[in-house]
């Protein structure tokens, strides 16, 4: 029933830009908080970006100002742009939803619907 599907990724040199997309079904859009999770190989999965229903955001401190995450509720759709990668951005991505009025990059457990990724890699 609620589909989370991701779409967008692919090779990139440093410098370089991407968008990613999450479009989303199933579900009452405008009622979740979205964020942005990222994995590398051996490491655990970390919040990378999330926004509230209003558009209010979060990022990781150390993405703020390269990454910037936005929503569509009239699509139902939810974006991350990426610019100025490097390649420790290398990573899969991973959009999820939560049903909540705030929302955290701290921690994965309050989001309930997740998509199966789209793999980002960044060249020297």
């Amino acid at each position: 029933q609620v589909q989370v599907v991701e779409s967008g990724g692919g090779l990139v040199q440093a410098g370089g830009s991407l968008r990613l997309s999450c479009l989303a079904s199933g579900l009452l859009f405008d009622e979740y908080a979205f964020g942005w999770f990222r994995q590398s190989p051996g490491k655990e999965r970390e919040g990378v970006a999330c926004i509230v229903r209003s558009g209010a955001s979060n990022y990781r401190a150390s993405l703020k100002g390269r990454f910037t995450i936005s929503r569509d509720n009239a699509k139902t759709t939810l974006y991350l742009q990426m610019n100025d990668l490097k390649p420790e951005d290398t990573a899969m991505y991973y959009c999820a939803a939560a049903l909540a009025s705030g929302c955290s990059v701290l921690s994965k457990n309050p989001y309930t619907y997740w998509g199966q990724g789209t793999q980002v890699t960044v060249s020297s």
